[in-house]
């Protein structure tokens, strides 16, 4: 269960989703063990952005839990995901569709590796934004592999593909 915590966590950072994963039940035409993936709206602080950042998530994302015999879990995500990005100092509101796929393994050891395809909300530390030279809060799109270690710590990230935009910047 404490890996299935950081595999939310994960999910937190780059999709910012700030709720629980909560599962209710399939929808039609998902198929069986896809699960209603809901979001909830959550803040970005001020020392991401130089402002507070309220993101307000549509979702119409499924996932579906699997576990392995050798003790890994995995989250398995598709469909739809729209953020609105608010500056809550000015107002200012951009809206950016965030879909991808993606799939969170948490290994027996406790880390997490993250793999995403498509449109990926990115959500990063201002040291690790220095580290991997990237935005703190970004949108970007193409092939995006995310691994932390047992603590939570990012080991490391691969992009490949770019930043579509720098929320930071766009709000300000």
């Amino acid at each position: 269960m404490r890996r299935l915590g950081v595999i939310v966590a994960l999910g937190v950072t780059l999709g910012m989703l700030g709720g629980v994963l909560t599962a209710s039940p399939a929808l039609a035409g998902r198929g069986p063990k896809w699960e209603f993936l809901p979001a909830e709206t959550s803040t970005v602080p001020s020392s991401f952005c130089g402002f507070a950042v309220q993101v307000t998530p549509v979702s119409k994302q499924f996932a579906k839990f699997l576990k392995a015999t050798d003790g890994s879990e995995t989250v398995l995500i598709t469909g739809t995901l729209t953020l609105s990005f608010t500056n809550l100092s000015t107002g200012k509101t951009i809206t950016e569709n965030t879909s991808a796929s993606s799939r969170f393994t948490a290994n027996a050891d406790g880390s997490v590796t993250a793999a995403t395809r498509g449109h990926s909300p990115l959500v990063l530390s201002p040291a690790d934004a220095q580290r991997f030279e990237l935005p703190n809060v970004s949108v970007v799109a193409g092939a995006l592999t995310v691994s932390m270690d047992s603590g939570g710590n990012l080991t490391s990230l691969s992009l490949n593909g770019h930043v579509l935009v720098d929320v930071c910047a766009a709000l300000s």
